[in-house]
């Protein structure tokens, strides 16, 4: 979960999120020695006392400076191409969850298991005990078992809205009348916080969601006393 002192990126909970994470700090790093030598560069021209007033042309470093920034580019470029890949890959899914956005909270459908359906609501205010968060705690969770492939098919019921949990790096899209899907691991147990992060309108801030990641074993137990309700 984000915090106010987190000045790094959450701790990830998935294989997806690490492998952002390790684009991130690669691209991060590229950029820090492109940040050191121009600043060189700079401070050299500054300080240094070498002027020639019939200079016209340096084919040389003209090159090098063409090609340099194309070579830096493909080494941003293939990583991050692997992992967008790797983000659409959809893996024989254990569960499949479809997710529909409403103005303003989310409606979650285990079609999997006897049609198990429930909206999620954010809790008032009013309504807060100690150990809920503000504005990101929900009525409803979802339950997912870790070390299982999650398939999460995502739409909207009324406008654009956006699926999102930091700590799984999961980041899609609802869409009206389109089913967009993605696939995720969770490799821990926990409690996940995430919310709605397209400008949808006024109140989609107010769109939380939280999802524990359980054993199977509890998972079984929480889909059975669902279906009983």
């Amino acid at each position: 979960m984000m915090t106010w002192k987190t000045l790094m990126s959450p701790d990830s909970a998935s294989p997806l999120m690490e492998q952002l994470t390790f684009l991130h700090d690669h691209a991060l790093m590229i950029l820090l020695m492109i940040t050191v030598l121009v600043g060189y560069l700079m401070a050299s021209l500054f300080f240094n006392k070498f002027n020639y007033r019939y200079l016209l042309e340096g084919q040389a470093i003209e090159m090098i400076w063409t090609i340099l920034p194309a070579v830096i580019l493909i080494f941003i470029a293939l990583p991050s191409l692997r992992l967008l890949y790797l983000l659409d890959e959809v893996n024989n899914p254990l569960v499949t969850i479809k997710t529909i956005g409403h103005q303003w909270y989310w409606s979650y459908e285990y079609t999997d298991f006897s049609n198990i359906e429930f909206d999620s609501y954010m809790i008032p205010s009013n309504e807060i005990e100690d150990y809920h968060f503000r504005l990101l705690d929900v009525d409803n969770r979802i339950a997912v078992p870790y070390n299982s492939q999650i398939r999460m098919i995502v739409t909207a019921a009324d406008v654009l809205h956006s699926w999102t949990i930091p700590s799984i790096g999961v980041k899609i899209d609802a869409t009206p009348g389109r089913l967009n899907q993605i696939s995720f691991l969770l490799n821990r147990t926990g409690i996940f916080f995430g919310q709605c992060s397209e400008i949808c309108g006024a109140n989609h801030s107010f769109m939380p969601i939280v999802m524990e990641s359980i054993s199977p074993e509890y998972f079984i137990s929480w889909i059975h006393n669902m279906s009983e309700i």
